[in-house]
């Protein structure tokens, strides 16, 4: 212990050491304090921030200075964790009080803003520990806000920005009175300044709580924007963008006034006069954009600082845009056209801004077209679909759009033409083919920046990206008659030395030679005069092998698709094409773009001609399906598909084996979409080479049943395995016969439920086996008869075992699904008898088999389902699962038993709902528009439903509606889990608000919405 003190007391020493070597005394402080905070005890640590505080407010301006330093790293090092709560509250608490000293007392302003960015610094890392000193801090730090020095006076506003979210409601209400009080008074434009500053900085960080000033606040503020100091006017807006961002709802009302004053001040250019001949020069789209720029520079201002105006109040703009979607509609009338209008902004900064502005309105409406296109996609097939109301405003500002930034695309300034590339992208993405129209007047804009010599790689790159996103979202005949323009600068861009360039425009000329000749269209478009040269310039980058390995992958791709497209015009280059690709499949870097090229050109309509390359290539390919890189062994079976199914008669059967050799281990439980292709390439081959399956059947068909006895299979890998038995039966193979798979299906059923090698049938493989038993049928209907008798022999023999008996029934259900038994009185009638079984697990197959059934012959089933229910009361729970299986399938009305006056059918109603929405929301996405209102009615409170009851002396109230507004919640927070994108927030907010109000039950669900939402908050807050 001693000799710890002996070292700290050493290193203090060297602070105030008159040492001329002074820098080596402060490397040595600093590398040493660090790892002394984490390991010396706490009394050595309060030793040194005594001592460090102490010379803080030292005469020295260099021992200050390290003082200060040393504070700040002693306050980075203090634990956060539970075990040192102890030390950093005593740190915290002594820092504290010596600051409040320094800040209070001296008269040196460097010693108060020494302070203030320590104590800065400690509220933003440590202010739950300081909850004692809040109130003392404010004390201290409000005075600071009338210093004389404006540096103060920042740090001052700074420090309580950190104070601001840990400190009491009280404290805030404190803060923001006191403020509101001294702006009452009128004072000076600077104090003024820094007032609204502190201001915007607590909303900023004090989120929600600042609403319940805002009444009293924003005439304080509005007021303030007439007075004729630029900066003054900038806070005021920044203290409107703070709080439109932190309280929308609060803000609602004095929406309107705030618009107006963006509106009129992001005009605010008093020292500039935008000619009215600039609208016609406009309207013949053809300026000399050096005379205008250098016309631009003589209005240039040092002193001007009306562009900070016009920025804040573009950025007021941007985050009512951004937080109020619900008038997305008004925007289009108030805001849209004033943005428009201020695209001709002649300083760079500002014009930014108002292109954010405007990309963040186009993202909104992108946000509303997605919910509208979920509510639309609900409705009747054969009713018309309307257009988003807000795409279609969009769409009439399309050609102000791109006749505003016709000019700028042609600007010297980089910083504009990104800003108006990164906007028609939005635009792009938002109304896809919006552009087709206007795509002649932007040509000449994506030629400039392309070509032009001055122009940096970054910006090439943003036109080359944008030229992208153009062509996949408009049709090709948009391009075709400009080609002859098109193709020079990006077959340019591709020849440049800077590697990102070569592969962007590699991409570009990819989807260009899409648009040259585009399948499934039938065009009169002649590629040819392009072809060569589109071909010679990639075929250069395809053979280089000293480049950058994104552009060997494009280049690849790139080469791909013109083999795949234009592949008939190349003749005997393809040849030498296939080869470098074969080469290219053996390289470890580039296989994986290989093989999903080559799986490209061989499903091409052009029929290229493979066969000098496949025997090879399939040898190599074969080898890759033992490699354990997953997205290339899914590749490869993709690839290998594809060859099977468009190049049979190309490939011999024995070129299969290295292929077929491989697939039996892919087929397991453990990688189910690997086990899906690897069953469609066996599906392929089963149709394609009928003669390999007696090879391969006892290798692979033992994997294929043990997955098809798997409690993980479902979805599209069962879907895979259907397909592939139904090509055994049909193939005709002897040893794959329909009644030989049949047997191998159902044996492990008609053994014990435990079988003999210990494994046990689980429930999930009894539903997976039935489907395929009805698969199986379907393929040789001439079977059906003789499967279903022995179905209904096995259902009526007591001495089946019971796993027998429940898969014959599902198997049963699962071939009347498919329209196969019709209405079959006999099966009916065995599955009903089923009901009366003593066996639970017969009783519930019976019930799936007769929903089933119903499902494959509405007509017949559905009106007996019905009677049955109300005439049988004790087989009423099975039959209603019956019920249930035809209502999974078909939707129909059921959901207007939301609005049903019996009170406990709307709750089952809501449970039923809340099954969809958390196991099956694809059901009920296209049903939101119509289901919400009433699901937002069950949620609240309902006073004819609470009735007193007595209980001796005693009343107890009792809420028949508390179940109901229970199952509400419960879909509302199923919906934000898998329909958020679907859901109006501020909608389903005022309903989440209205739930804390409720029973504790309610606002323990609410409790978890919360949390949930807060979550989705937080991933967006980290994604942007």
């Amino acid at each position: 212990m001693s000799s710890v003190s002996y070292h700290i007391s050493n290193l203090l020493e060297k602070m105030t050491s008159t040492d001329k070597d002074f820098s080596f005394n402060l490397v040595c402080l600093f590398l040493s304090l660090a790892p002394l905070v984490s390991k010396v005890k706490e009394p050595q640590v309060e030793t040194m921030v005594d001592v460090l505080c102490s010379n803080m407010t030292s005469d020295k301006e260099q021992l200050r200075d390290i003082s200060s330093m040393g504070l700040k790293t002693v306050i980075a090092e203090l634990p956060l964790t539970s075990s040192g709560v102890t030390l950093t509250g005593s740190v915290c608490k002594k820092i504290t009080s010596q600051l409040i000293g320094a800040m209070g007392k001296h008269d040196d302003v460097s010693v108060q803003l020494e302070a203030l960015d320590i104590l800065s610094d400690m509220l933003g890392r440590l202010s739950g520990a300081l909850v004692s000193f809040h109130s003392s801090l404010l004390s201290s730090l409000l005075p600071q806000l009338t210093s004389p020095r404006m540096a103060v006076r920042k740090r001052s506003i700074l420090a309580l920005g950190h104070l601001v979210p840990c400190c009491s409601s009280a404290l805030f209400s404190q803060l923001t009175e006191h403020l509101m009080k001294e702006l009452a008074k009128g004072p000076p434009t600077s104090m003024t300044r820094t007032y609204i500053q502190c201001l915007a900085t607590i909303s900023r960080q004090g989120g929600h709580r600042v609403g319940e000033h805002l009444e009293k606040l924003i005439p304080m503020v509005v007021k303030f924007t007439g007075v004729e100091d630029d900066e003054l006017r900038e806070y005021c807006f920044q203290a409107f963008e703070a709080f439109i961002r932190r309280c929308p709802k609060e803000m609602s009302p004095h929406i309107a006034t705030v618009t107006q004053l963006c509106l009129k001040f992001m005009t605010f250019d008093p020292n500039y006069n935008y000619d009215d001949n600039e609208e016609e020069d406009e309207d013949r789209m053809d300026i000399d954009d050096e005379l205008e720029e250098e016309s631009d520079d003589e209005y240039s201002d040092d002193d001007d600082m009306s562009w900070k105006v016009r920025r804040s109040s573009i950025k007021c703009l941007e985050a009512l845009i951004s937080t109020r979607l619900d008038l997305l509609l008004s925007f289009y009338s108030s805001i849209c056209p004033a943005l428009l209008a201020r695209f001709k902004e002649r300083e760079e900064n500002v014009r930014a801004d108002v292109f954010t502005a405007f990309s963040t309105l186009l993202r909104q409406t992108r946000v509303a077209s997605s919910r509208h296109s979920l509510i639309v996609s609900g409705s009747d097939p054969g009713v018309r679909r309307e257009e988003e109301p807000a795409v279609a405003l969009l769409k009439k500002q399309v050609p102000a759009t791109v006749k505003a930034l016709h000019r700028q695309l042609k600007e010297k300034s980089i910083k504009s033409r990104q800003g108006c590339f990164c906007l028609l992208t939005e635009l792009a993405h938002t109304v896809p083919g919006a552009l087709e129209e206007h795509i002649p007047a932007l040509i000449p804009g994506i030629v400039f920046s392309l070509t032009d010599k001055s122009t940096l790689s970054t910006m090439r790159i943003d036109a080359l990206s944008f030229f992208n996103v153009l062509l996949l979202s408009h049709p090709p005949q948009a391009f075709q008659p400009h080609m002859q323009v098109l193709l020079p600068p990006v077959i340019a861009c591709i020849e440049d030395t800077f590697y990102k360039i070569t592969s962007e425009a590699l991409l570009v000329i990819q989807h260009l030679v899409k648009v040259m000749r585009p399948q499934g269209q039938a065009g009169g478009f002649d590629p040819k005069p392009f072809v060569k040269e589109v071909f010679s310039v990639t075929m250069k980058r395809l053979k280089a092998t000293d480049i950058d390995q994104e552009v060997k992958e494009r280049a690849i791709s790139c080469m791909g698709h013109i083999v795949c497209h234009l592949g008939d015009h190349l003749r005997a280059e393809v040849q030498a094409v296939l080869a470098i690709f074969l080469e290219r499949l053996k390289n470890e870097i580039t296989r994986l773009t290989a093989v999903r090229t080559i799986s490209l050109i061989a499903a091409s309509p052009l029929k290229i001609d493979m066969s000098p390359i496949l025997q090879e290539a399939l040898s190599v390919l074969g080898s890759f399906l033992r490699k354990n890189q997953r997205a290339l062994k899914l590749g490869t079976l993709a690839c290998l598909t594809a060859l099977v199914t468009h190049h049979a008669a190309s490939i011999k059967p024995a070129a299969l084996e290295p292929v077929l050799s491989e697939l039996p281990t892919l087929v397991d439980e453990s990688d189910m979409h690997v086990s899906q292709v690897s069953i469609t390439l066996l599906t392929g081959t089963a149709k394609a080479y009928p003669s390999t399956l007696a090879k391969i059947s006892s290798s692979v068909l033992p994997g294929v049943f043990r997955l098809i006895h798997s409690p993980l299979l479902q979805g599209s890998t069962l879907e895979a395995i259907l397909e592939y038995l139904q090509a055994l039966v049909l193939s005709k193979t002897s040893n794959l016969s329909y009644s030989q798979l049949l047997k191998s299906l159902m044996e492990p059923f008609h053994r014990s439920q435990s079988s003999a090698d210990g494994s046990i049938v689980h429930r999930q493989s009894y539903h997976s086996v039935a489907r395929c038993v009805a698969a199986l049928s379907s393929a040789s209907p001439k079977e059906t008869p003789g499967t279903v008798a022995g179905f209904i022999q096995q259902v009526k023999n007591p001495g089946s075992p019971e796993s027998a008996r429940v898969l014959a029934l599902l198997c049963l259900g699962e071939v009347g699904r498919k329209g196969s038994l019709g209405g079959s009185k006999e099966v009916q009638g065995v599955i009903l008898e089923a009901f009366s079984s003593t066996s639970e697990e017969v009783k519930t197959a019976a019930s799936c088999a007769l929903g089933s059934m119903a499902v494959g012959c509405l007509s017949d089933y559905l009106p007996f389902l019905l009677k049955e229910i109300s005439a049988q009361p004790r087989r009423q729970y099975l039959l209603l699962h019956s019920l249930k299986e035809v209502i999974s399938c078909v939707t129909g009305d059921f959901l207007k038993t939301l609005q049903d006056e019996d009170i406990n059918v709307r709750r089952i109603a809501l449970v039923m709902f809340n099954s969809a929405a958390h196991n099956k929301p694809s059901l009920i996405r296209g049903l939101l528009g119509r289901v919400l209102p009433h699901l937002y009615k069950e949620t609240q409170i309902r006073k004819d439903l609470i009735r007193e009851v007595e209980m001796g002396p005693f009343k107890h109230t009792v809420d028949d509606g508390l179940d109901v507004r229970k199952a509400a919640f419960e879909c509302m927070y199923s919906l934000l889990d898998s329909c958020l994108e679907g859901l109006d927030i501020l909608q389903f907010l005022d309903h989440v608000e209205e739930g804390l109000k409720d029973h504790y039950d309610i606002r323990a669900k609410v409790f978890t919405v919360c949390d949930m939402k807060s979550g989705f908050e937080q991933v967006k807050l980290e994604e942007e």
